[in-house]
């Protein structure tokens, strides 16, 4: 793309700002539908004609976002010098990293530290820096590439080229043999704990009207019986194992709750970390998002919650906060409230679900702290570990990937938990409703997986670990100081181009 880019700069086209602007879409557009053309398989549910527009919103978004890095980094560069705008290009490729991340259309699935899931080896140092780590990684190798390049077809000298070739060979080789070092150095401390993780495999557009929530829960006990030890502390349940909708407030009365309580009462220091729909009256309005009900004139939330039910009346309640758009939350209030009828198809709320401003943290009687993570909240590194600075020592995901039918979506699903586990040096305990369930390491590597779409429970005896990384204290510090030097590079732009219409009219 720098290459392309630079052709561009240097040939005869007058608008060449909009050039630049449409090659760096069609290229990123190419590269989001190959890696994220799954999406377009969720949605297809509500007929394969309307899915297609539908999924062009994330297939565009995105791409647009990188689009708009570069031309930025054009108009900078044509105000200062190729120095600036190369350095002035990874501060606003960032930037619409964590934008993409934080603002209502959030989708930071394709973050580029993100593709360094499949070869965890290689980035052990995510424990320093979180996946921007990777994405300053991937921009300067380039960077270098791209500049040893344009320097042999434009006479550099040899001593200067020397020194970019050296420079591209420290950057590449220092990351990897630390990180493989590491990996191989890495030692976790004892302090075991069984886990046992659920997979019940109900499809999930039959979980809320075909299948009895008791004949859910039943299949749940049962599979997680056949592996469960006297000495388990934690059985996961996916996202949603509870659908119909549970009243917070009387939770100990309801027969779901005591269905399960029944369960642990075999397991003495049993915990069920389990999903479920809830909601939560209140005598006004508590947040933006709270509604109103017309018929008993109260207010109310509702919740895609993970729940942590103890032998004990204690129950600890989490709210799923980093949402699906559209599925799980209206983005900009009522302003694309036009496709709620198309994504209340795919299961989530057709309004919008109540969150919370926090992570959370569940605490077992016996005084283990875990993470509760719901499905894409899985993707948000700092989120996780926030949760971890607060006491978590293990990280459990609770998920249902079915909508995705059996797509790389599932797979790309389980790989980002790796990153997890390196950034935190947390054991990543995942149970999905159809698969995959999984247990990982501290060191990302997948040592136990269920097949995909096979009712089954896995056991395994994990290391907690109570010791902060780097980033679990600093969180997405690259990210934050991107954005900022982003910001001054725009209004520097914003700037020059009004001093030079002032110049020109004078």
């Amino acid at each position: 793309m720098l290459i392309a880019i630079e052709n561009i700069i240097k040939s005869d086209y007058t608008k060449k700002g909009k050039k630049i602007f449409g090659t760096a879409f069609l290229g990123f557009f190419v590269w989001n539908v190959l890696s994220i053309y799954w999406v377009y398989n969720a949605l297809k549910i509500v007929g394969e004609v309307v899915a297609l527009p539908i999924s062009f919103i994330p297939y565009s978004l995105g791409p647009l976002l990188m689009a708009i890095a570069c031309l930025f980094y054009y108009r900078l560069r044509m105000a200062t010098n190729r120095g600036w705008g190369l350095a002035g290009l990874v501060c606003f490729w960032i930037g619409y990293e964590y934008l993409h991340q934080s603002w209502d259309l959030n989708f930071p699935w394709m973050t580029l530290g993100n593709g360094f899931a499949v070869s965890h080896q290689l980035v052990q140092w995510y424990e320093y820096t979180g996946v921007y780590g990777g994405t300053l990684w991937i921009w300067v190798l380039n960077i270098l590439l791209f500049l040893i390049y344009t320097g042999s077809r434009e006479a550099m000298d040899k001593k200067r080229r020397t020194k970019l070739i050296i420079a591209f060979g420290l950057t590449l080789i220092l990351p990897l043999s630390f990180s493989l070092y590491r990996y191989s150095s890495y030692k976790e401390q004892v302090n075991p704990s069984n886990i046992v993780v659920a997979q019940p495999n109900i499809d999930p557009y039959a979980k809320e009207n075909s299948i009895p929530t008791s004949e859910q829960l039943k299949t749940l006990t049962q599979i997680s019986d056949s592996v469960g030890q006297r000495n388990t502390e934690f059985f996961l349940w996916p996202e949603t194992a509870i659908p119909d909708e549970t009243n917070e407030d009387n939770i100990r009365t309801n027969p779901n709750f005591q269905q399960i309580q029944r369960f642990l009462s075999k397991y003495k220091n049993g915990n069920v970390i389990t999903g479920a729909e809830t909601f939560k009256y209140y005598n006004k309005q508590v947040t933006p998002n709270t509604k109103y009900d017309e018929r008993t004139h109260t207010y109310y939330d509702n919740f895609n919650a993970a729940v942590n039910i103890e032998n004990s009346a204690e129950v600890q309640f989490y709210h799923k906060s980093k949402f699906v758009p559209g599925a799980e939350s209206m983005p900009f209030g009522n302003t694309l409230s036009f496709l709620k009828p198309v994504f209340a198809h795919l299961g989530g709320a057709t309004g919008t679900y109540g969150g919370q401003d926090e992570p959370g943290v569940f605490y077992s009687a016996s005084g283990i702290g875990a993470a509760p993570v719901i499905c894409y909240e899985s993707i948000w590194g700092e989120w996780i570990a926030t949760s971890v600075h607060k006491g978590a020592q293990f990280i459990a995901i609770i998920t249902n990937d079915g909508w995705w039918g059996n797509t790389s979506g599932k797979d790309q699903h389980i790989d980002y938990a790796k990153l997890r586990a390196i950034e935190t040096r947390r054991w990543v305990c995942r149970s999905a409703n159809t698969g995959i369930s999984a247990f990982i390491n501290q060191r990302g590597d997948v040592v136990q997986q269920s097949k995909w779409w096979v009712k089954t429970a896995l056991k395994q005896d994990i290391n907690l670990n109570s010791d902060l990384t780097f980033y679990v204290l600093h969180g997405d510090y690259i990210a934050k100081l991107g954005c900022i030097l982003a910001l001054f590079g725009v209004g520097f732009i914003v700037v020059k181009r009004v001093l030079k219409r002032k110049d020109s009219v004078g």
